[in-house]
């Protein structure tokens, strides 16, 4: 497939500074003709509290595994918030997003026994309505850029989804979106500073959109002491583990219910020959374990901007009441709404297209509530 209708987005140049989230110069508009794609885990607070978490960060990340299959694996712009995404492509891709998403829905239904509501809204629309959509390009690595989003047209978009507009149908049952790289096979992350701190961040109504950005930077720069902007993973990478925790999740994406025992024994034998290699450091003609984990770090997606601040970093207690006194300050200034979901540890869900490139995906989240319980604070506030 031509990459010539997303060369828009690839064109973008790449930023490496995080704290440029909310530099204008850094963004682009967005063509007229795209749209914007977005799903939202319905009741994904519930969904928690009976243990689903791994599942609820499953369906978001499903949906973007979805797309990429379905267009062929070309660059476009997307999000992972935790409990849904949200992305961009061309009018001319709009109905092949559109039917992953549908299939993604009802597998999310069948498999996970979750409810995924998906929204595809045209650009011009948003625009109509007195919003703007920007895109830019912030560096992970030499292989991996992740979109940033900004001009509040996203979040436009979700409060209309959430009523039921733009909505993408569910497909008829038994259909499957196709999930090939979707995995998570890694071990949980444990904070090494004190917790793990789920944090988003976004404008008052009616906020003075200088002061909102001033606040943006200062709780940047709270978490980069270190240099590393709190980036839960160490610098080597994570730690494989054995049997992998996602067995069943992986199986269920990758193999209808005929075929999910081979699957299960499929992935279990890789996952031993990954773990015995990651533990012994041998590479193999393809493979070499140091540089992958240490790429997988890199590629981690534990900071991100899409109208609002999402992070989810390792933070120590003081760094943690510092962060807590300035988020309530700004929020009883009328600058900021927040929320704040604090927790041992943090997981991942991947998209591996190959083990021998560098282009692998890794979207993190707080491992027992995140980004959901923080969004659900933030709403109650």
């Amino acid at each position: 497939m031509s990459n010539t209708a997303t060369r828009f987005y690839t064109d973008i140049p790449v930023f490496d500074d995080f704290s440029r989230v909310v530099d204008d110069s850094v963004y682009r508009r967005m063509p007229e003709d795209w749209f914007i794609g977005l799903t939202d885990v319905v009741g994904s607070t519930k969904a928690i509290e009976r243990g689903g978490y791994k599942s609820v960060n499953m369906a978001g990340a499903a949906a973007i595994s979805a797309v990429i299959n379905a267009l062929g694996h070309q660059d476009f712009p997307f999000v992972f918030g935790g409990d849904g995404v949200s992305f961009a492509v061309p009018g001319e891709y709009r109905e092949k997003a559109a039917d992953a998403l549908a299939r993604t829905a009802r597998w999310v239904e069948e498999e996970l026994d979750l409810a995924l509501r998906a929204a595809m809204v045209p650009v011009s629309d948003i625009r109509s309505a007195g919003h703007d959509v920007r895109v830019a390009r912030l560096g992970a690595s030499p292989a991996v850029a992740f979109a940033m989003f900004s001009g509040h047209g996203v979040e436009w978009a979700e409060a209309e989804m959430k009523r039921d507009r733009f909505a993408v149908e569910v497909a008829a049952p038994g259909a499957r979106p196709d999930l090939t790289g979707l995995s998570c096979r890694w071990k949980p992350v444990d904070n090494t500073l004190g917790c793990i701190l789920s944090l988003i961040v976004g404008p008052a109504d009616g906020a003075d959109a200088g002061a909102y950005d001033r606040v943006v930077g200062q709780i940047i720069g709270l978490f980069d002491t270190g240099g590393r902007g709190g980036h839960p993973i160490p610098e080597q990478g994570p730690d494989f583990g054995w049997p992998p925790k996602g067995l069943d999740l992986e199986a269920r994406a990758a193999a209808t219910r005929e075929n999910r025992h081979r699957e299960k024994f499929k992935i279990a034998l890789i996952s031993a020959i990954g773990w015995v290699l990651f533990r012994t450091g041998w590479k193999t003609k393809s493979f070499d374990p140091i540089h992958y984990r240490r790429m997988t770090g890199l590629n981690t997606d534990f900071r991100k901007f899409d109208d609002v601040l999402r992070m989810t970093v390792d933070c120590d207690t003081q760094t943690l009441a510092k962060a807590k006194a300035l988020l309530e300050t700004a929020r009883a200034d009328g600058t900021i709404r927040y929320g704040i979901y604090e927790q041992d540890a943090a997981i991942m869900t991947c998209i591996v297209p190959s083990i021998e490139t560098d282009d692998h995906l890794h979207f993190l989240d707080g491992a027992s509530g995140g980004y959901a319980l923080a969004a659900k604070m933030m709403k109650a506030g």
